[in-house]
């Protein structure tokens, strides 16, 4: 069984290309937004923008660890970024967000078996499977958030 093929695959499901599981994908969710709905508040809710963000965020972090560098994101900062203030800095983000994508399941398709029983920067974060099989759930909790701040958008409920 090619463990890391099953992640990949899984991975590009949730973040770009699948509808297996949800019915969307993170990128289907994101691409054709205006930058206002984007980053629009909902009551105390993050916005889509700021979802997007923090995945990006976390895809470039682990992405780093996978090439061979370190460990360097905190979860504290993972919703730290500029406000975005127009359509284009809004589809800056949209790009940057599938190129480290493309990047981070590219990675992942490329470790052996034994790689993903290695600890994970630290004996107590565990291997690289448990981290990237969180990553996946992760998109995928952070996805059901957007399609529903999204629902509530078109209803006009908040």
């Amino acid at each position: 069984m090619d463990i890391a093929k099953n992640l990949a695959d899984s991975l590009n499901e949730v973040l770009l290309n699948g509808q297996w599981v949800t019915g969307t994908n993170f990128k289907n969710e994101i691409v054709d937004l205006d930058w206002q709905i984007a980053t629009l508040k909902i009551h105390e809710l993050n916005s889509i923008a700021d979802l997007t963000f923090h995945i990006n965020y976390y895809l470039v972090g682990v992405l780093n660890v996978l090439n061979g560098g370190e460990l360097t994101i905190r979860d504290k900062y993972s919703f730290d970024y500029e406000p975005i203030t127009s359509q284009r800095e809004w589809e800056l983000l949209i790009t940057q967000f599938c190129n480290n994508s493309t990047r981070f399941i590219t990675a992942v398709k490329k470790l052996s078996n034994k790689e993903l029983e290695k600890n994970f920067v630290k004996k107590e974060y565990g291997n690289y499977l448990r981290n990237l099989t969180v990553m996946s759930e992760h998109c995928y909790y952070h996805l059901g958030q957007i399609i529903l701040i999204k629902k509530l958008i078109k209803q006009r409920d908040f």
